[in-house]
């Protein structure tokens, strides 16, 4: 049962953890305002389109910078509470350092829960709203960038098959320089080429000019061609390029069942995609590791008031994002392992909040 210290605690840790988020998101959004009026006046971008971006953004910010905004509002309000010697009057009624900081990890369940969802089911669409405004309309020839590097695409779309394109158009949804090539026992049963070949979306299907097959027999190949030719696969070629941001806007079941499809065709990009879905696991466990370094750090009553515990809160704070960004770039780019460098920061501070926590029960 919660007592009363407990609800005292855990109301003011939520709304404390409230109010920085509505203080901090205005700012963020005036900030981008300013630095993106420019290109939205230029654009002619229609009014309803940057509201709805602007929610996106908020969501998108807000789960950004999540840990900053959890780590500051604990901070705040657990310096007052030392400063107005509340702390010391709890500890010295009997009740134990550990004891004090239940409420702290209730409300930090809370948190987590909360975020865990938004990451699940919220944040993927907004981080797909904010990301194709920020593309089409902010970024010189940002439609073409949103695939990022798309010549030479090779797939593997089953055990048994394999394409090639050596680039793609997404807004005409057309392919150059096309081959599959089917494989059996290790051997090569058949290959298509074509010069160019378009994806229906109607009809679900594809049309492949200067279409030829080639069929290998034992003693002779069989060679058929056609100046045009539909056919189906199972692939769609949008598929080939996908966004490069394409693994934030997917939902969790969405974003497992992709990236087992990606690994199958041996995606070069899966170490991004397995680094978004990990972090949709640490980052609610991060708001425990940082609400008993924040309590750990600012319930001792200093010298230089709540100035100095909030020197350090910012600081501990960007250094977790900091570390988080990095090692999320090294999985990415890197042969570390994509499990290890999400949760490295995680484990990092952990061993950090231990030690914190038994200086402060001193």
């Amino acid at each position: 049962m919660l007592t009363i210290i407990d609800k005292y605690i855990l109301k003011r840790y939520l709304a404390t953890f409230s109010a920085m988020l509505l203080m901090f998101i205005p700012i963020g959004i005036v900030i981008d305002v300013s630095e993106k009026i420019n290109f939205m006046l230029e654009n002619k971008v229609p009014f309803i389109e940057i509201a709805i971006y602007y929610y996106h953004f908020t969501i998108y910010f807000a789960n950004s910078l999540f840990p900053i905004f959890l780590f500051l509002s604990i901070i705040w309000f657990t310096s007052k509470l030392a400063n107005n010697t509340e702390i010391i009057a709890i500890l010295s009624s009997g009740i134990s350092f550990t004891r004090f900081l239940r409420p702290f990890l209730i409300g930090a369940s809370i948190v987590s829960v909360f975020v865990l969802l938004m990451g699940f089911f919220v944040v993927p669409k907004s981080s797909e709203g904010f990301n194709n405004f920020r593309y089409t309309y902010l970024k010189t020839g940002g439609k073409e960038a949103m695939r990022g590097d798309n010549t030479d695409v090779f797939r593997q779309i089953s055990d048994t098959e394999f394409i090639y394109v050596n680039s793609f158009n997404p807004l005409s949804k057309i392919a150059f320089n096309f081959s599959l090539e089917k494989f059996k026992n290790e051997k090569l049963v058949y290959k298509i080429t074509a010069s160019r070949i378009k994806w229906n979306p109607k009809e679900r299907n594809y049309t492949m000019y200067d279409y030829t097959k080639r069929t290998v027999g034992e003693l002779n190949d069989q060679i058929e061609k056609s100046p045009e030719k539909v056919a189906r696969f199972n692939f769609e070629l949008e598929d080939l390029t996908p966004v490069i941001y394409i693994a934030e806007t997917l939902t969790l079941d969405k974003l497992v069942k992709f990236i087992d499809k990606e690994r199958s065709r041996g995606s070069s990009n899966i170490n991004i995609y397995l680094v978004v879905l990990y972090k949709k696991f640490s980052v609610p466990v991060s708001a425990f590791i940082l609400t008993i370094i924040a309590v750990s750090v600012s319930s001792m009553k200093r010298r230089g008031g709540m100035g100095i515990n909030l020197a350090i809160g910012i600081a501990l704070a960007f250094a977790f994002v900091f570390f988080d960004k990095i090692f999320g770039v090294l999985a990415e780019k890197s042969s570390i392992p994509p499990m290890l460098a999400v949760w490295l920061p995680n484990i990092g501070f952990g061993i950090l909040a231990v030690y914190l926590l038994r200086n402060a029960k001193r």
